[in-house]
């Protein structure tokens, strides 16, 4: 999956309007790869690390720039956290821009991402809310909040520490 510094592989096309992947209307950036292979996930497409499109960052922001009346952005997948690098500086820029907040989901535990530090790290201490886990079938529950399984957390953030768990 070697992308140049200013690309990003994505899913798919972005979204906007989303109500699913977080609070309020979002923007959703459906990011290409993931290793984790859950089974029963509900998007196994987005696995293969060299499927998708390979777009500009610059091009990624310019069609976000073009959408009104969103609360945030929210980095779905795949496995966001395989492109921490250009999801950090597509947060930081939607942050600092358009005044969103910024949200993700991951297979990968909270307490790993911080104890391996790197960019996975620098990108989870832009977020707002992380959640994290690997979906896990025998514990689906459709009743949860923004989640797929009982295994999975969601984390409010600020500067990376967890300040409440949903």
């Amino acid at each position: 999956m070697k992308l140049a510094d200013d690309e990003i592989r994505l899913a798919g096309p972005i979204e906007n309007d989303n109500i699913v992947n977080g609070y309020g209307l979002r923007a959703v950036l459906w990011t290409q790869g993931c290793r984790q292979h859950c089974p029963g996930c509900q998007n196994p497409e987005t696995w293969d690390e060299d499927g998708g499109i390979v777009v500009k960052i610059d091009w990624v922001k310019d069609e976000l720039r073009k959408l009104k009346g969103q609360a945030g952005l929210t980095f779905c997948g795949g496995e966001p956290m395989l492109q921490p690098r250009a999801c950090q500086i597509i947060a930081d820029w939607a942050r600092a821009e358009m005044g969103w907040n910024i949200w993700s989901f991951t297979g990968m535990i909270y307490e790993k991402l911080r104890a391996g530090g790197g960019p996975e790290w620098e990108f989870v201490k832009l977020l707002d809310v992380l959640i994290d886990g690997p979906f896990i079938l025998d514990q689906r529950d459709i009743s949860l909040k923004f989640r797929g399984s009982r295994n999975q957390r969601l984390l409010h953030l600020k500067g990376g520490e967890i300040i409440k768990e949903e």
